[in-house]
């Protein structure tokens, strides 16, 4: 087909553009046409609509039915269907009975007459739309029932002319053409730029042409033996031959996406195709094989912007590839084992650390065993050849190598042993050919080997010029066995592996010894006493050792002192101030001072401590601790409690609520010059005390208040759970892996000393009224089944009354107690306390103290608000008899 003129023959884009104009100019008329019958149907459905409005509207007006029933109804309603007619824009408002003859018409000359419509759907009831040749000519009309009491009664139609509706239509006509003349024009002017460029792009080339073309570039990209990729400016892979998708590994679908989202290809190349740039046969690597690629941009010559490439196999180029892509694996392993390998200071991890770096890319299976004493954190003998399996790593769970945790006692013939004697690594190549690693056990070896490993180095962990232990490396996958590149590279991995080994090794001995330390400075064992059922947990930080440290301290007249403390810092320091607070605690305990008195007094001690510590040191920090303190009386069931910087304690209530007493914070030990104060609380039988130090509250990742909310929830809702069992399940719930701080938790649950337990007397003040007191005591004592104390109960407190009537102020007092000892008190409000004396031949006092302190077990002086107690106790007799009861002649005998 050639142009018009002959000139050229028609081209591409000149069919294209003849085939879009026709296409255009169908698409225009039917646009038209599609217009017209929609404006018609839309006129149409508009002017029916508007016919059943108005006829509705006029059948449901209020005064119709009265202008049906007046005698002439076509007067009253002739005028009123007119104006109507008018208003609403239609051609005629009929108004007929139901049988059709008419009330109303536009033309009077009608009225009576029967209307020319279809009346039977609207006497049913209905509304009913038509289409009929009527007097006015073609009209469409409605016809409503006008109902009276649900009976139609008349009829109301209304319609137009269609000549008239159809006119409406005719009226937007010329708009549509209007329109679509306008659509037409900008539709062809577009198709004749579209055509235009798309002439200039094909060069005017014709379909023969192109097809031709086409077939010799498709020939010639597929053909060719290098691999040939088009990118566009945006990154996009446009075309890639068959070569460059063999060459490069590339999916089916990747033309179209982009360079950046396709897998496995270099980082190299990926850089290279992304980036535009030009190049000259630069090698990159592709899988196995090593690339030259030339790249070079597509916009030169005008072209769109973007890059060619073309990729060379180059061959001649794989030995060095594999060498070089060898260096790099083993830089990049030695690199991560210098990231990954000794990252805590555990011995076991460490271990644990090699075999993962080394397996697989050094190995397929990987052990470690160590000498025993290295996993106690010593130093190994060179006697010691008795290995542990430490750490074992394979490719597969069910290999026959040696179990972890096996004490392995390797024999001389064997390769780990001759490497643990020489300090230098042993490489078999062969596991079926070496009689001496056969021998250390026939059975498993024969195993190994039947399993697929054939290949071993051995390497031993050498830090300071002592062994450690070995490293073991095993090859199956691979049909090669190792080579001496893998022997340095292991022996370079496993050098410093050592290192980090050995840290670990003189860590867990430092740690091991702070811990012990800590642990030998702690109660080992609770003392017995009736007041409190206690429980208790000490777990040490993960790594260091802290000054965290509880006590139990029985008190006289069957109470019990709760403590718990924590020291500032960490580290043998700590733990050794722990212990001289812990003594400290004792002593003044012993002295029976309230707890703001003990507060204040180890506020003292910690002064003096740092200040030794500035002095001796260059530190001159603070030492600092925390404590708190509580004295529980199960006989009035009351609760002294001060702290110095501690937590709250939490009480958990018989009825499991849970709540923390606001006692007085009081500063921290050490910083001196600070007040502390006493709370009391009266608590109920079954109460829980619940004593801790903050490394169980507190972390790094949540705040205290979270920390204390938690231990509500874990404590609240469980009043009959043990202190056993509180501590358990506090401790799942706070701490569910190894603590970062040391923590101390005390759980007691209180006692009350059953009433017929305890005597009270009031004592007047006169000597004579001890003669009274000695038989009311006396009769309570055998009335206890203790008829074997009844005398000592007797002496005892005779001396103890004398001396507070003679010595001190009334009112004097005095109370028996039955627990695990009989215990004597004697109060009265004097502060003065009596002293133990030596009292010589002559002397006529001295020596009702010293009868008190041959005749009871313990006796003491505490203070109170009003005054002293001065009490005694006496164990009590076996229930079998056979008690060593205080001998009364060594008493007698004694020079008074």
């Amino acid at each position: 087909m050639r142009s018009p003129t002959g000139r050229y023959p028609r081209s591409l884009a000149g069919q294209v553009f003849a085939l879009q104009v026709a296409v255009v100019v169908l698409l225009v008329t039917a646009a038209m046409l599609a217009l017209v019958v929609e404006s018609r149907r839309d006129s149409s459905a508009e002017a029916r609509d508007r016919c059943v409005a108005v006829a509705q509207t006029f059948a449901h007006s209020p005064g119709l039915l009265t202008a049906l029933k007046a005698p002439d109804p076509s007067a009253v309603l002739q005028p009123l269907t007119e104006a109507g007619r008018k208003a609403a824009g239609v051609d005629f408002i009929v108004v007929m009975d139901t049988k059709g003859i008419r009330y109303t018409h536009p033309r009077p000359e009608l009225i009576g007459k029967r209307a020319v419509a279809t009346i039977a759907p609207a006497l049913a009831g209905h509304v009913y739309t038509e289409t009929v040749n009527g007097p006015l000519g073609r009209e469409a009309q409605a016809i409503v029932p006008v109902h009276d009491h649900a009976q139609v009664v008349a009829l109301v139609a209304a319609g137009m002319k269609v000549e008239n509706v159809t006119g409406a239509v005719a009226r937007q006509i010329p708009i549509i053409l209007g329109a679509g003349a306008i659509a037409l024009g900008l539709a062809t002017s577009g198709t004749a730029l579209v055509a235009r460029r798309l002439r200039r792009q094909t060069h005017r080339l014709g379909p023969a042409e192109m097809n031709r073309m086409y077939e010799h570039h498709d020939a010639v990209l597929h053909a060719v033996r290098e691999g040939v990729l088009i990118v566009s400016k945006d990154g996009r892979l446009l075309l890639a031959n068959d070569e460059a998708r063999r060459l490069l590994d590339l999916p089916l679908d990747a033309e179209g996406r982009r360079i950046s989202d396709l897998s496995g290809l270099d980082p190299g190349m990926l850089e290279l195709l992304t980036s535009g740039r030009a190049a000259t046969d630069e090698v990159h690597l592709a899988g196995s094989r090593l690339l030259a690629v030339n790249q070079r941009p597509t916009d030169r010559h005008g072209g769109p912007q973007g890059t060619v490439a073309t990729l060379r196999d180059s061959t001649e180029l794989r030995t060095l590839s594999g060498r070089a892509e060898n260096a790099r694996e083993r830089l990049r392993l030695l690199y991560d084992a210098g990231l990954g390998i000794g990252t805590t200071l555990d011995v076991v991890r460490t271990a644990d650390e090699l075999t993962e770096i080394a397996v697989p890319r050094l190995a397929d299976f990987a052990t470690v065993d160590l000498a025993e004493l290295v996993l106690h954190g010593d130093e190994p003998t060179s006697a010691d050849t008795d290995m542990r399996r430490t750490a074992v790593r394979g490719i597969r769970d069910d290999h026959p190598l040696y179990e972890l945790g096996q004490l392995i006692n390797f024999l001389p013939s064997t390769p780990q042993a001759q490497a643990f004697a020489t300090g230098r690594p042993e490489l078999v190549p062969d596991l079926a050919a070496a009689p001496g690693w056969l021998a250390q056990d026939p059975e498993r070896t024969r195993t190994i080997v039947e399993y697929g490993i054939h290949s071993l180095i051995t390497v031993p962990l050498q830090a300071r010029g002592v062994i450690l232990g070995m490293a073991n490396f095993w090859r199956s996958e691979k049909p090669q066995p190792f080579e001496e590149d893998d022997l340095s590279l292991a022996e370079e991995l496993v050098a410093r592996a050592a290192v980090s080994i050995d840290n670990a090794r003189r860590y867990t001995r430092e740690h091991v010894m702070a811990v012990t330390l800590q642990r030998s400075l702690l109660p080992r064992a609770l003392p017995e006493q009736s007041a409190l059922d206690v429980a208790h947990r000490y777990l040490p930080a993960l790594s260091g050792v802290s000054g965290d440290w509880f006590d139990v301290i029985p008190l006289s007249g069957s109470r019990v002192a709760l403590v718990v403390g924590d020291v500032v810092g960490h580290g043998l320091h700590a733990a050794a101030t722990m212990g001289r607070l812990r003594t400290a605690v004792h002593n003044f305990s012993t002295l029976d001072f309230p707890p703001d008195e003990i507060l204040r007094h180890l506020d003292d001690l910690v002064g003096r401590i740092d200040q030794e510590k500035a002095e001796t040191t260059a530190d001159a920090g603070i030492t600092g601790a925390t404590c708190l303190y509580a004295i529980y009386d199960p006989v009035s069931r009351h609760c002294a409690m001060a702290r110095a910087g501690h937590p709250p304690p939490a009480l958990v209530r018989p009825d499991g609520s849970v709540s923390f007493p606001d006692l007085p914070a009081g500063p921290p030990l050490g910083l001196g010059g600070m007040p502390f104060e006493t709370a009391e609380l009266e608590v109920a039988e079954g109460t829980q005390f619940v004593l801790y130090t903050d490394g169980l509250i507190e972390d790094r990742t949540r705040d205290i208040d979270v920390g204390i909310e938690l231990l509500r929830q874990a404590l609240a809702g469980h009043p009959d759970r043990s202190p056993e069992e509180s501590c358990q399940a506090v401790l799942d719930a706070l701490l569910p892996g190894r603590p970062k701080d040391d923590v101390a938790l005390l759980i007691a649950r209180t006692r009350a000393m059953r009433p017929d337990h305890v005597a009270d007397w009031d004592v007047p003040f006169d000597p004579a009224a001890v003669a009274g007191m000695r038989a009311a005591v006396a009769e309570k004592v055998d009335d206890w089944g203790l008829s074997e104390l009844t005398f000592t109960t007797e002496l005892l407190l005779s001396e103890l009354i004398t001396n507070a009537i003679r010595y001190g102020s009334a009112p004097v007092t005095v109370r028996l107690l039955r627990d695990r000892t009989l215990t004597c008190e004697v109060a009265d409000s004097s502060s003065t306390s009596p002293h133990l004396r030596d009292a010589a031949a002559m002397d006529e006092g001295g020596r009702g103290l010293f009868l008190v302190a041959r005749l009871a077990e313990r006796w003491g002086t505490r203070y109170t608000s009003q005054g002293k107690v001065i009490w005694a106790e006496m164990s009590l007799p076996p229930s079998d008899g056979s008690a060593e009861s205080t001998a009364w002649s060594d008493i007698l005998d004694t020079e008074l």
